[in-house]
């Protein structure tokens, strides 16, 4: 056949005719051993080469042009090139062997069509005859808990914005003092927060979960049904709490419970830059500290941080009103449940702090405390393929825990030391008050650890039942019950987040 190199295997004599190799048009023909002139084919395969004899020429390949210097094409180089990639990066003949195996190459085709005996022959020419090329790994993809410091301290900006909000609106929660010697408006508000953070937390696990299961579509049309929802609910309690005189503080609710329902769709869609921009309006709320703004400027302003959050959550829940195939294997409406119960209990526990300031440091904390909470993931599931032993694991994955909880106290320690030098007219925070911030920050994050790991329903009872004996022990009893809680979500998280089982994907 036109291309085929020497058999060397002397057992395909008597089967397969001898195929000499290729010689260009206007070579040399060779001298027999006799002195003739060489036939194109037959002979002793096993025979050397004749030597040339420069005074006769044949033509070896039919299919030439007359003049041409060309050499007919080789049927092992076109292999080659055809196989150039998964060559050039085996390791051993037997990679490409079984290539051409699973390429349904049987020892006949290959003896016919390449002149070799078998796939292992031909396996080892193409190994010889294709540079090594091993390309380089491809980077891991990124673990779905990497993320960037600026993101996280970007959510604690938006976390603390709307608390201007209070700043702009205390003109019209003005009056008499409510039940429980509270100023005026302070019921109903804090009714209609607590409903807010209760269904928005459920309601932000149901779209997480749709999100993971890759459905986007579906995860939108669970906030489309929900917020709406979610604000209704908060605006009823409100109202069911107000008291007499206080319908300013229900309508303010009102637009508190429309803008929790706007901003969860934001922040669950990733859109936190959206509503950045929406709570810009708020900073007009800054010359308020030391001036009396105008109440027709004052709702301006809340109208306009209101109204923008709504549009921007409207205009990106517009896949959701599309119509489409609805999933058969949603998530469980039930399981996020607990999710709702713990922002409950932890919502109530920063509300006992009765600190202005450390209220704000505590919502500013959040985003730092989001990007350690990824720190602490990363960082373990780094060491799970680093270490060798469990034992190690324990050890390295408790160092990182101490790490990340330090950092976090330092950051609210920090924070709340700054938002009491910005009111110099309110007394500097004590050391019994700075701890028990600090306790109430432990309870936080580590329930915010456990939670991202799915231990929510054991960070839920803790918090629920420490707001709950809250409520029935005078102040002073209270950094005790937030310590307890604190050492038992200690106790809770070492056992169950230091393991490498706990970090496997």
């Amino acid at each position: 056949m036109s291309g085929s190199l020497w058999l060397t295997n002397g057992t395909m004599r008597d089967t397969l005719p001898v195929i000499p190799r290729q010689r260009p048009y206007g070579s040399l023909a060779t001298d027999a051993p006799d002195g003739g002139t060489a036939e194109p084919a037959g002979g002793d395969p096993g025979a050397p080469d004749p030597a040339p004899d420069h005074a006769a020429c044949v033509r070896t390949d039919t299919s030439r042009a007359v003049g041409t210097e060309r050499i007919a094409a080789d049927p092992l180089d076109e292999l080659a090139h055809r196989l150039d990639t998964l060559a050039a990066a085996a390791v051993h003949p037997d990679e490409i062997a079984a290539i051409l195996e699973s390429d349904g190459m049987t020892d006949d085709h290959i003896r016919l069509t390449y002149g070799r005996a078998d796939s292992f022959t031909l396996a080892e020419d193409l190994y010889a005859r294709v540079e090594r090329r091993h390309p380089a790994p491809e980077a891991p993809p990124a673990a779905p808990w990497h993320t960037g410091l600026a993101g996280c301290l970007l959510r604690g900006l938006v976390f603390a914005l709307p608390g201007l909000a209070y700043v702009l609106g205390a003109p019209f929660l003005a009056g008499p003092r409510g039940p429980y010697g509270l100023p005026a408006g302070t019921i109903p508000l804090l009714a209609g927060a607590v409903t807010g953070w209760v269904w928005n937390q459920a309601l932000a696990h149901r779209a997480y979960s749709w999100l993971g299961l890759g459905d986007r579509r579906a995860a939108a049309r669970a906030l489309l049904l929900g917020a709406p929802a979610g604000a209704l609910a908060g605006t009823a309690v409100a109202c069911a709490a107000a008291g007499p005189g206080e319908w300013h503080a229900a309508l303010f609710a009102a637009g508190q419970a429309c803008y929790l329902a706007a901003a969860t769709v934001l922040l669950v869609l990733g859109r936190e830059r959206a509503l950045l921009c929406a709570l810009l309006p708020l900073t007009g709320a800054l010359p308020a500290f030391r001036y009396d703004l105008p109440d027709a400027l004052r709702t301006g302003l809340l109208l306009a941080a209101l109204t923008a959050s709504v549009v921007f959550a409207a205009l990106v829940l517009r896949p959701g009103a599309r119509p489409g195939a609805r999933g058969t294997a949603g998530p469980r409406i039930t399981a996020s449940l607990p999710y709702g119960l713990f922002g409950l209990g932890t919502g109530l526990l920063v509300l006992w702090t009765a600190d202005p300031a450390a209220v704000v440091a505590l919502t500013l904390s959040m985003g730092p405390a989001e990007w350690l909470l990824h720190r602490f993931r990363s960082a373990g599931a780094a060491r799970l393929k680093a270490l060798t032993t469990a034992r190690e694991f324990r050890r390295a994955t408790a160092r990182v825990l101490a790490r990340c909880l330090g950092g976090y106290l330092a950051v609210l320690l920090a924070l709340t030391v700054t938002c009491a030098l910005l009111r110099p007219e309110a007394p500097a925070p004590g050391a019994a008050r700075l701890l028990a911030l600090l306790l109430v920050g432990v309870v936080l994050w580590l329930g915010l650890l456990l939670q991202a790991f799915g231990a929510v329903r054991g960070a839920a009872a803790v918090c629920l039942l420490a707001a709950g004996a809250q409520i029935l022990v005078p102040a002073e009893g209270r950094p005790a019950i937030v310590a307890g809680a604190a050492a038992v979500l200690a106790v809770l998280t070492c056992a169950l987040l230091i393991r490498p089982t706990a970090h496997r994907v």
